[in-house]
């Protein structure tokens, strides 16, 4: 084997601009040579998600996130099998993730941040480690144990932005399971209106392009909203908390809404925002899975039960190839994607 290739960043969108194909390149790269301690990780998944246009950009405005360089492959959340080991923790078969695996068809890595993965626990489905039975997953089961606040049989309403995404997908599901009485999602097609009411339980469905958001959750959610689970910020999030009850909880995980421009994180809010968390005691506070590690393990325990259950449903969306991976990223930014975003680059 003597062929290699990955794909690049070729140029920054600038601070404020939406990504484009153009910003990624794919081309053919050097094929890696072992060396002691290192590992050799032949690709098999990678994920795109909306946290990575922060490392678009040479600050990328998160202490714990470096940016992309120029003409470096990118990197990110993927799964691979070794191929290659000169490490004693890690042989030639063994499936394992990392949060930073360069979009690259052959990788040198080192054993840092490398985890070995359970084929057991995943049902043989390798894809789920970047999903469900993964960060998305444990973010949105975190988030809703940590922040959320759900209580079974307090007849509680929750609401999720984004959906239909990776993480809130699962999110509205988890709600249910965890006991609150009514879940409500917003996202943006009727498409996807239709697959979280169907398919993944959700009592409603609101198309925030198409529907007045604030009259359809004043229509569905008489006794307003208890918890909040917010993946997009905006004006979306702002209409979501004008209808909070009062000592309710913002669930603070994602603003995919102002990915794309220079602000911090998280985003100033209008004052009368501010008012109204203050005035109804709502907690807002900003939830990174990240600081939870010690309960990563249980959470994906948790989760794969559901699963293997038929209790908590999956959603992907799949590009095929390395070469997809930049338009796969493009995608996702523009909502192109049901559930987990993905590019599947190889089988073992």
């Amino acid at each position: 084997m003597s062929t290699n290739r990955r794909v690049v960043l070729a140029s920054r969108p600038g601070v404020n601009g939406e990504p484009r194909l153009e910003n990624f390149r794919s081309e053919d790269c050097g094929y890696p040579v072992v060396h002691d301690g290192q590992i050799l990780v032949k690709t098999l998944f990678l994920s795109a998600d909306p946290y990575m246009r922060c490392r678009m950009n040479e600050d990328t405005g998160a202490h714990y996130l470096s940016p992309w360089q120029l003409d470096h492959a990118c990197e990110g959340g993927g799964v691979g099998v070794v191929i290659d080991s000169q490490h004693k923790d890690f042989k030639q078969g063994d499936f394992v993730e990392s949060f930073n695996l360069p979009w690259q068809q052959y990788s040198l890595l080192s054993p840092d941040g490398l985890r070995k993965l359970d084929p057991t626990l995943l049902g043989g489905k390798l894809s789920l480690a970047l999903g469900a039975l993964g960060m998305p997953g444990a973010t949105a089961l975190l988030g809703i144990r940590e922040k959320g606040h759900v209580t079974p049989g307090a007849n509680q309403t929750f609401v999720v932005s984004g959906a239909a995404g990776a993480c809130g997908s699962l999110a509205g599901q988890i709600a249910r399971l965890e006991g609150a009485a009514h879940v409500v999602g917003i996202c943006g097609s009727e498409e996807k209106c239709k697959l979280l009411r169907e398919e993944l339980g959700f009592d409603h469905a609101i198309n925030y392009r198409t529907d007045n958001v604030a009259d359809r959750l004043k229509e569905i959610c008489p006794r307003g909203i208890d918890t909040y689970f917010d993946n997009v910020g905006g004006e979306i999030s702002e209409t979501v908390i004008k209808q909070m009850n009062a000592g309710s909880h913002v669930i603070l995980c994602g603003q995919i809404s102002v990915y794309n421009k220079d602000v911090p994180y998280p985003p100033p809010i209008p004052q009368v925002v501010t008012d109204i968390l203050k005035d109804r005691n709502i907690t807002r506070e900003r939830f990174l899975v990240l600081n939870y590690q010690d309960k990563f393990q249980e959470s994906l325990i948790q989760l794969a039960t559901w699963v293997h259950e038929g209790k908590l449903k999956v959603k992907e969306t799949v590009m095929e190839g390395i070469e997809k991976t930049g338009e796969a990223f493009v995608s996702l930014m523009k909502g192109g994607n049901v559930g987990k975003m993905i590019v599947h680059v190889a089988d073992p």
